[in-house]
């Protein structure tokens, strides 16, 4: 029949969001540009899509989250509340967001069922503190970023050896992960805290440069990896949220 309406076929789009071109692309684009700039981009102009930052609102977050509130206060952060943070972290992370006029905290919180079920007594972390970070940090936060395309981390090359060389940006399953500090020095760090008036967490001037949760967090002696107090003693560097597809444990999800 000539009139009749044409009959529309629904698709499911079942494209990734990301590939490894779309990471190199925008590694390509920015190359050698200023990092607030970029982040002006990327969030103003919503290159990646719907973005979240996370934030343990550790030793050095004031710098991303600063750099992210220029570009878009409305910007969503993630805080994973572990129930194992030292008192002065949280108190430091309120204070934060207020100095900072973020209007978008969002804190993530472990399933009830699964604590009881895995971690009734809260002492995970003393023998298994992979699963105690599954529990408490990769689930949460999987779970959380079902509904965004891409993450901000505040990762830099100079913490770790298994953070030497990534790029600003990175396939993370189908989403990006965006490292907008990667190749920042301690002393660039310290140069924008004093230039911006920043706040410290108030327990880098007790010798945690690296701050997580308090049971599996260590004071550092100077010249030692920024990083070595966490998780002293055992063969973890670092929680899971950053472990990619096929690193370490092939069933640990990638968030």
């Amino acid at each position: 029949m000539a009139d009749a309406a044409v009959r529309r076929i629904d698709r499911i789009d079942v494209a990734p969001r990301f590939t490894a071109a779309d990471a190199l692309r925008l590694n390509n684009l920015f190359r050698g540009r200023d990092t607030a700039e970029m982040l002006r981009v990327v969030l103003g102009e919503q290159m990646v899509g719907e973005v979240a930052v996370v934030s343990s609102f550790g030793a050095e977050s004031a710098v991303l989250l600063h750099l992210v509130a220029q570009a878009d206060r409305s910007t969503p952060v993630l805080f994973l509340d572990t129930g194992k943070h030292f008192p002065e972290t949280l108190v430091y992370r309120d204070a934060l967001v207020a100095r900072l006029g973020l209007t978008d905290l969002r804190i993530l919180t472990p399933n009830a069922d699964t604590l009881e079920k895995r971690d009734a007594t809260g002492l995970r972390w003393s023998y298994d503190p992979d699963g105690c970070c599954e529990i408490r940090k990769v689930a949460p936060l999987e779970m959380a970023m079902a509904g965004f395309d891409a993450s901000i981390t505040g990762r830099k090359a100079f913490q770790a050896a298994t953070r030497a060389n990534l790029p600003r940006f990175e396939l993370d399953g189908d989403r990006l992960k965006i490292n907008p500090l990667i190749t920042w020095s301690r002393e660039d760090l310290e140069g924008y805290f004093s230039h911006h008036d920043l706040p410290q967490h108030p327990l880098v001037a007790q010798g945690y440069p690296s701050i997580g949760c308090a049971p599996c967090t260590s004071k550092v002696a100077p010249g030692e990896d920024p990083r070595s107090g966490r998780w002293k003693g055992w063969d973890k560097t670092e929680c899971g949220i950053h472990v990619q597809p096929g690193d370490g444990d092939p069933d640990q999800p990638s968030f």
